[in-house]
């Protein structure tokens, strides 16, 4: 089985959607097919059910799937491991983004690379999705995120930044006139927030209850940054941001209210603490040593 046959299988498996798994793909909907016929005759069994509605795997599709993706996973490392090592380089750090990776930041990764010119640095921006299972599942090695973070698995590194609090609303909103606001007035509107986030870690981001005691309405679970600005655009909810979200976008149908009453936000350098590297303490050491924004 060719290895491009087997990344077709696998996200096909994934998507269980031939047209879906055509565009990730970026080949035919044809091209799909073809690859997966061909394996199918190769083995001697369907590996899908397909319908006019639906596809699903058979047991020997699943079967196929559960031996295929570690050794697939594994090739692909070991590619990458041989890319780095021909191009002189020996280590790899990825650090997963919370906060925008916004200018402001890219002194702590422009002296790091200066530092280190063997290891690869690797950021890359998060959806507000499980991002502790992210470091649990080894999908990133470093978090760069809002505190406290209160998992006893999770070492808490050097604060990057700390960030006061805005008010996003729709131009037209009724609080869009305003020039500040405080956290008593998040009882009268609707709000959204990430799913499944432990309880302390999302109060701190939005409390549950205005200081009167009044409670905060949370909408619908949204996972990304792109929908909730939408959402806020479109006037459906109000979402508080750290500030700097305000150099990150520029919308002439959003306001930025300060919020009085809200505490601001430090994100810092999270880790797993059993895989704590010397790569990640070169990281904690460099953020250390240029020390903490202020916004």
């Amino acid at each position: 089985m060719e290895l491009r046959d087997i990344e077709i299988f696998l996200v096909v498996a994934e998507e269980l959607h031939f047209g879906r798994s055509a565009e990730r793909l970026l080949v035919s909907q044809a091209r799909v097919s073809q690859a997966i016929r061909k394996q199918e005759r190769r083995i001697g069994a369907p590996l899908f059910e397909r319908t006019s509605r639906t596809v699903r795997l058979t047991n020997v599709g699943r079967q196929l799937r559960d031996d295929l993706q570690p050794v697939y996973a594994g090739l692909h490392e070991s590619l990458e491991r041989a890319r780095m090592t021909a191009s002189g380089v020996t280590g790899r750090l990825r650090v997963g983004m919370m906060p925008f990776n916004i200018v402001d930041m890219h002194r702590y990764w422009r002296a790091f690379r200066s530092r280190f010119p063997q290891w690869e640095l690797e950021i890359r921006q998060l959806a507000c999705v499980e991002p502790f299972g992210r470091l649990r599942d080894n999908d990133m090695d470093v978090l760069v995120t809002w505190l406290p973070v209160e998992e006893p698995d999770l070492t808490v590194g050097p604060v990057l930044c700390t960030d006061p609090r805005v008010l996003a609303v729709a131009a037209d909103h009724e609080l869009a006139g305003r020039t500040a606001v405080h956290l008593e007035m998040f009882a009268d509107f609707r709000h959204a927030v990430a799913p499944d986030m432990p309880e302390y870690w999302e109060g701190t981001y939005l409390p549950f209850r205005t200081p009167q005691g009044r409670s905060i309405e949370r909408g619908r679970p949204v996972t990304n940054a792109e929908e909730l600005i939408n959402q806020v655009g479109m006037g459906e909810i109000v979402h508080n941001f750290p500030s700097h979200v305000t150099r990150h976008w520029g919308m002439p149908h959003v306001r930025w209210l300060p919020i009085t009453d809200l505490a601001p936000l430090s994100f810092a350098l999270i880790w797993r603490t059993e895989a704590e590297s010397e790569l990640i303490a070169a990281l904690a050491d460099t953020v250390r040593e240029l020390g903490a924004l202020r916004f």
